[in-house]
């Protein structure tokens, strides 16, 4: 098999085809780059699909937070959780390695959230999806879909049974785990949640959004019976202390504001006489909530202000975390400063008003004037209750922090930083004045800014990346750092000829030069009085060329010259040579391969040619309006293809320099261009996040490489063509590699209409419940397009229960017109695959196979022509006793829908009576197993506990800790005493 040009295609149609009496029609010749079948039929030029391969370069992603886990019953501080793009990867902070990684799919994570037990974690996604992924084999069995934006706030209850979640769509849905379904959606806030949290004893919950308010919800009404007006901006983030009797909120000051909570039974407070409080005249909203006495909804709770604590950094609140039992508070802005708090015990806080008490009185009695019967009196303050701590400064601003408590008192933190960094400290919170140690740092993974130029050796196997402080050199099949080295502001780069050493171009405008054996910056040479936009390799490999904003390009010559440092080796520099001076800042330079020609983009929107041994000027390439930010020549020097800021790549001949087309590339601008070696194909990167690959001579566009979620800002396409590593705005760097797979262009056409029509079909308008207001609850799920295809399933199982059950009637018909038993008609061969099941099994099976959290939404819109057969079905299905809990769910979700067509429908009357009678007595009988089988799992836990003194069901280290403690304290007392 070799590679064939155009004319080689004649040649071989007639030799082969037309000389036999074949057609055109009827012969196929696949190309794939340069090789080419021959197959029977058709004659038709194909490609070969790139597919995402790796993600590598981003250490944390900044959308997302970071959470503490623990991995197959570790350690605990050991392993963090942080986003990266569309997965999450599982850090261990001791070794420095990536130990698990959770993939997604194509939105980026937004927030994390570890469950109680620890086993799973719940993540959240840009599209408003959550997956709740298992820590123990990295799969996503759970995924809940009811947001239309990024979720923002995700919260486990105490149990682990039910999740919270919000969103910047302002709603609030509360999911079931167990149950995988949604309960309800909570609406009232008119912007983006930013925390909710579940009360432990109370069937409560509490959100705050940037609408300035925080909400209190009663889920056993769904209702919300009070909002905290006491902000006067956006609340970032609020937790709850002093076993959930005060509530700290962090706005957009540098004041965290404490709330006292008080529950009340009855309308009366529960320990205290209430104290009804007017607003005076001069008093400030924040001080006094207006009317508490006469609000309906302190029936439930009342909530005062009662201090506030200031932070020292003046800005936002960024977040704010405690640890499980909320003993230290961490909180940080908009900085690289965290502050933290510890929060005293009640019991401590007593002692220390008992001991200032005495010392008031102490201070009265030796000032001996006051009035007989008269006792001083000590006012408790916020401050005896919260006490700073110590500030932990991290080497950049903090976007997330998670910390954890030790028994000992030993509190481990964990900060995600602004600039693609994991940093890890201890503290030691019995110390009077505890300074923070740091114990890891992540960086050796990532770049700290974006990576703005990549290159590849000439074996395929290393993959540089430059950014504004490091050059690194990864191994493209294992994707670890081989080298990492401080440099400039890297803008360009390549490896020299036998890939020992590697030329940067600056933004300073410096040629560094950096051997890759030792790791040490060889030379820097000053090439440009501004930034070196350009460098490329000359074909014959004996020099480069630099491209600078200082309007030159510079021919440059390698040499070994002798080491200085060594003084036996010789290192490489280079020598300057030639200089071509231009009237416009020069953005991009390229040889042509047979190294006849120089292209050079400048400012000015056009692209000069040059004759190289001369440098007489050539061509000029205009049409562009905007400036040209990158090209490249084809491998035989006759296409040359520059892309532009006007989202536009033109293909232009160089014999000429007329423009062959112009086609709209990109909907941003294109930062990058390159021809796929030895053939005619090239890739665009675009600030539209997308990288697409092009054919120069069909003027096709053949895929798009979707997977970046900010700006693309470069690419690079390996020697043999079957690698891309790409690089964005989002930190990370991707991998791309060339499979088998062909690409038929009418087909990937069509599946990407078949998208846009799927997305337009789930954007479509929401159903709506008749006879429900719209109010504060609602309905949790939303419409997809699996939701669609669902109920698509359901009407199609139950039309072909219709056509079976009609020709069974048929049949049973025409037996009895005969007289005789006729042969059974023909099954379904839907049926038949399934092992020959009935219809009503068929059309169980497929509702089994809807996912609950999808459940209610599919159901909501099936047509009412479908419902009379649904409920016959449920009917069949509750008497064998099948899926009774399924069914059950089903049928209460219809009849409230359809409640007013059902009931005026007097076919209906007797399946909905024989319903009624059937699930009462089948969900009885389901009721008493169960109670039946609890009962007697009790009384085994009962029976064994009581034979071998072992405790079951219960977590024996908490106990076993708290004895611990208590034998410490013991013979530190003991201690003392002797």
């Amino acid at each position: 098999m070799t590679g064939i040009d155009d004319s080689g295609f004649d040649w071989l149609f007639e030799r082969f085809y037309l000389r036999r009496g074949c057609t055109a029609e009827l012969r196929t010749l696949i190309a794939c780059d340069s090789t080419v079948w021959l197959i029977s039929m058709g004659l038709t030029k194909q490609y070969l699909r790139y597919a995402a391969s790796a993600v590598f370069g981003v250490i944390g992603s900044q959308k997302a937070n970071i959470a503490y886990v623990t991995l197959r019953g570790g350690e605990k501080g050991r392993y963090v959780a942080v986003a990266a793009c569309e997965h999450v990867f599982i850090w261990d902070v001791r070794k420095a390695e990536k130990v698990l990684i959770l993939k997604g799919n194509k939105q980026e994570v937004t927030h994390l959230c570890p469950s109680p037990d620890g086993v799973h974690i719940a993540v959240g996604y840009e599209d408003g999806a959550v997956r709740i992924f298992s820590l123990l084999n990295a799969e996503s069995n759970v995924s809940f879909s009811g947001h239309k934006s990024a979720v923002t706030a995700i919260r486990y209850d105490a149990l682990g049974a039910r999740l919270v979640t919000g969103s910047r769509d302002t709603d609030v849905i509360v999911w079931d785990v167990i149950n995988e379904c949604g309960l309800y959606r909570l609406k009232g806030h008119k912007d983006s949640i930013t925390q909710a949290l579940f009360l432990k004893d109370k069937n409560l919950l509490v959100t705050s959004s940037k609408d300035s308010f925080v909400k209190w919800w009663d889920l056993d009404t769904q209702h919300c019976f009070k909002t905290m007006v006491g902000h006067r901006s956006e609340v970032w983030g609020m937790v709850l202390l002093n076993q959930e009797g005060r509530l700290l909120t962090g706005s957009a000051d540098s004041e965290l504001r404490a709330w006292n909570i008080r529950y009340l039974q009855g309308g009366e407070e529960v320990g205290e006489p209430r104290v009804k409080k007017v607003k005076g005249l001069l008093d400030d909203d924040d001080e006094v909530e207006e009317g508490l006495d006469e609000e309906p909804e302190e029936r439930i709770l009342s909530c005062e202000k009662v201090g506030s604590i200031l932070r020292e950094s003046r800005d936002r609140v960024v977040s704010m975390t405690t640890d499980a039992k909320a003993k230290v508070l961490a909180c940080h802005g908009t900085d690289a400063v965290l502050e933290v708090f510890t929060v005293l015990p009640q019991d401590e806080v007593r002692r220390r008003m008992d001991r200032k008490l005495k010392k008031a009185k102490k201070k009265a009695k030796s000032q001996g004037g006051e009035e007989e019967g008269v006792e001083p009196r000590v006012e408790r303050k916020l401050g005896d209750e919260i006490l700073r701590l110590a500030n932990i400064k991290a080497s950049s601003k903090i976007r997330s922090v998670d910390c954890l408590l030790s028994p000992s008192g030993e509190m481990k933190v964990a900060l995600l930083l602004q600039n693609n960094t994991v940093e890890a400290y201890t503290l030691k919170t019995t110390e009077k004045s505890p300074q923070a140690n740091k114990t890891a740092r992540l960086t050796l993974n990532g770049h700290r800014a974006d990576v703005r130029t990549l290159a590849f050796s000439s074996d395929n196997i290393a993959v540089l990346s430059a950014s504004a402080e490091t050059v690194k050199v990864w191994n493209r099949s294992t994707l670890q750092v081989i080298r990492t080295m401080a440099c400039e502001y890297a803008l360009c780069s390549l490896f020299v000829p036998g890939d020992r050493q590697i030329i940067i171009g600056t933004k300073s405008g410096k040629i560094q030069i950096f051997d890759l054996g030792s790791g040490r910056l060889l030379e820097t040479t000053d090439a440009h009085s501004g930034e070196m936009w350009s460098i490329c390799l000359s074909p014959d490999q004996r020099g480069i060329v630099t491209g600078g904003a200082d309007k030159t390009v510079k021919f440059w010559e390698f040499e070994l010259i002798k080491d200085q440092e060594s003084g036996q080796n010789k290192r490489l520099t280079v020598k300057h040579m030639r200089t071509l001076q231009l009237d416009e800042d020069v953005l991009c330079v390229r040889y042509s391969p047979d190294q006849r020609l120089l292209a050079v983009s400048l400012l000015d929107c056009t692209v000069k040619i040059f004759y190289t041994d001369t440098l007489k000027f050539f061509l000029s390439l205009y049409g562009h309006k905007l400036p040209v930010l990158c090209l490249d020549i084809s491998h035989d020097s006759t296409l040359i293809a520059t892309g532009s800021a006007d989202r536009n790549v033109k293909i232009w001949g160089l014999d000429f320099g007329d423009c062959h087309r112009s086609m709209f590339a990109h909907d941003d601008s294109v930062m990058f261009l390159q021809f796929v070696p030895k053939t005619h194909l090239f890739f665009t990167a675009g600030k539209d996040k997308k990288i697409k690959q092009w054919d120069a001579d069909k003027f096709e566009h053949i895929q798009t490489l979707e997977g970046h979620h900010r700006e693309v800002w470069c690419l690079s396409v390996s020697p043999s063509g079957d690698y891309i590593v790409s690089s964005s705005h989002d930190k990370s760097l991707r991998l791309w590699e060339r499979t088998r797979e062909p690409i038929v262009l009418e087909e990937e056409k069509e599946m990407e209409r078949e998208a846009e029509f799927e997305e337009s079909l789930a954007k479509g308008e929401e159903p709506v419940v008749p006879g429900e207001t719209k109010g504060e609850a609602g309905p949790a799920g939303k419409k997809t397009i699996e939701t669609v295809k669902a109920a698509e399933r359901i009407m199609e199982a139950v039309e072909l229960y219709r056509e079976e059950s009609k020709k069974l009637e048929e049949h049973r018909l025409t037996c009895e017109a005969a007289g005789k038993r006729l042969p059974p008609p023909k099954m379904n061969p839907i049926l038949v695959a399934f092992g020959n099941i009935s219809p009503s099994r068929y059309v169980l099976d497929v509702i089994k196979k809807v996912r609950s959290s999808e459940l209610e939404v599919s159901l909501l819109v099936l047509p009412f022509p479908y419902i009379p057969d649904l409920l016959s079905l449920f009917n069949q299905f509750v008497q064998g006793g099948l899926e009774v809990e399924l069914v059950c769910r089903c049928l209460f979700f219809l009849l409230r829908v359809h409640f007013g067509q059902i009931s005026s429908n007097q076919m209906l009357l007797p399946v909905i009576d024989s319903l009624r009678s059937n699930t009462i007595s089948k969900v009885q009988e389901i009721r008493d197993v169960l109670g039946f089988n609890s009962a007697g799992l009790q009384f085994l836990q009962r029976e064994i506990e009581s034979k071998e003194d072992v405790m079951f069901f219960a977590d024996a280290t908490n106990r076993l800790e708290e004895k611990r403690r208590k034998r410490k304290k013991r013979e530190q007392a003991i201690l003392t005493i002797t």
